[in-house]
């Protein structure tokens, strides 16, 4: 009986040092210039894409892997990237307008992850945080993959819970093809060392 209660307590001890480790993770920088969100954004009649500039990024890391992180997003840098010239820039300025992301008012979205699982296959994981865009925070979930100093995900948004409404047909009637898909996606690329 005596041994059982010993080893139950060193089982208990281990597993408190190891709950110790996770809620202390290692913080790692996240080299901006290396890094890059893209976005896509489609309608009925095809698609656009662009980029956005990182503003600050960082992932945390425990002993089993990735456990946490985040990054801020300078929405006054999107760009267009399948278009030059004067389409390009409508469209830019239409998106920094108050139809879309108003980036005057506000110039940061930012994403903070609440949960890391790891899944079966190496490098891999469930994430859960939440993303805030024109102020207004709400839960997403993605995969991401973690490997060689490179973190990667694909998240796909329902604008509209952004208070993001223009030509999205689930709010106005007789769009016909100037609809546009109420989901956009960023693709999150973060180059970070350890």
């Amino acid at each position: 009986m005596m041994k059982k209660l010993i080893f139950a307590g060193a089982f208990i001890a281990l597993m408190n040092i190891q709950a110790t480790l996770d809620l202390n993770p290692t913080i790692s920088k996240v080299d901006l210039g290396k890094s890059k969100v893209s976005w896509i954004g489609k309608k009925v009649t095809g698609q656009h894409s662009g980029n956005i500039s990182l503003k600050s990024a960082n992932l945390e890391f425990g002993k089993a892997g990735l456990t946490g992180g985040s990054f801020e997003m300078n929405m006054g840098t999107i760009t267009c990237t399948d278009m030059q010239g004067e389409y390009a820039d409508k469209l830019v300025g239409h998106l920094k307008s108050e139809d879309f992301f108003s980036t005057e008012k506000f110039p940061v979205a930012s994403f903070k992850i609440t949960k890391a699982t790891s899944t079966a296959k190496a490098g891999t994981y469930k994430v859960d945080g939440n993303l805030t865009i024109k102020g207004i925070t709400k839960p997403v979930n993605f995969d991401a993959m973690v490997e060689n100093g490179t973190a990667k995900a694909k998240i796909i948004i329902d604008r509209t819970q952004f208070d993001i409404k223009y030509g999205s047909g689930s709010f106005f009637d007789n769009l016909g093809d100037k609809a546009i898909d109420n989901n956009f996606i960023l693709e999150v690329e973060l180059a970070y060392t350890k």
